[in-house]
């Protein structure tokens, strides 16, 4: 394995992209392969089989193109098939998750919300991290249902998306919640709206940083980090429309539609 063998990132669609930005931004000497596979978007409402066969898909397809480590960055992905493929695969992989740690150890109100995928919500890592920070705290789960493919057609903006979110936060808001958990990485470009939508003293967190840092480490643990000069490649590939995908980048990369 060399270290100038690019990340590979993976993700039901669009959504990751706010997991690249971060690790981007951590490591710029690194060059990266993202793959959204977006036709297949959300996999929050898939069966266990179908996330499973589809992170495999992926998998192989980032390790065909020679990356040297592969980050999941979709919750729900993680969730349900990173046992798997840590199992069969010898490349390293980073996973994701709800950061409930941080919300459950801070909190005041003792009261934290968590808008996850219901994919990610009824998964066994998620009720066995649940369980580790819960005692004592009221932790309010909401279904995302809805928002992933209204930001995957670019409707960051939209009426309709206000709406859902206003009918998800406000169990949240009853119970007196100070912290806001994103459980999809879709969800942080959800951040601008929430935050006009939320009282101030509501803190929006999710796993972006987390997970850039913890790719940082491993990479750093297997002498894997590129210490070259040379000017990183990076790319996209979608299997869908490119156009709010490069949107999201802000037409900075290279994007490309992958028949997938």
């Amino acid at each position: 394995m060399s270290n100038k063998q690019p990340i590979g990132i993976f993700d039901s669609g669009i959504g990751g992209s706010s997991i690249f930005k971060e690790i981007h931004a951590l490591l710029p000497n690194e060059s990266c392969v993202y793959l959204a596979d977006s036709i297949n978007a959300p996999y929050g409402n898939k069966s266990r089989e179908d996330i499973l066969r589809l992170s495999i898909k992926n998998t192989e397809y980032l390790i065909n193109t020679g990356c040297k480590i592969i980050v999941i960055a979709c919750n729900t992905a993680t969730t349900n098939a990173i046992d798997y493929l840590r199992a069969n695969y010898s490349i390293p992989f980073i996973g994701i998750e709800p950061a409930i740690k941080p919300a459950a150890l801070n909190t005041q109100t003792k009261a934290i919300g968590i808008l996850a995928t219901k994919g990610t919500l009824s998964s066994q890592l998620f009720h066995k991290t649940t369980d580790l920070y819960s005692e004592g705290i009221k932790i309010i789960e909401q279904v995302g249902d809805g928002i992933v493919p209204l930001i995957e057609a670019g409707q960051l903006n939209s009426v309709e998306l206000q709406s859902l979110l206003e009918i998800y936060l406000k169990p949240m808001l009853e119970q007196n919640i100070d912290y806001l958990v994103l459980g999809c990485t879709h969800y942080p470009y959800l951040i601008p709206m929430l935050s006009k939508m939320l009282p101030e003293h509501i803190k929006i967190i999710d796993s972006g940083r987390a997970v850039a840092n913890q790719t940082n480490l491993v990479l750093a643990s297997q002498d894997l980090l590129n210490t070259s000069s040379e000017i990183p490649k990076i790319e996209f590939f979608s299997n869908s429309d490119i156009t709010v995908l490069n949107a999201i980048l802000e037409n900075k990369f290279n994007v490309n539609h992958l028949k997938f």
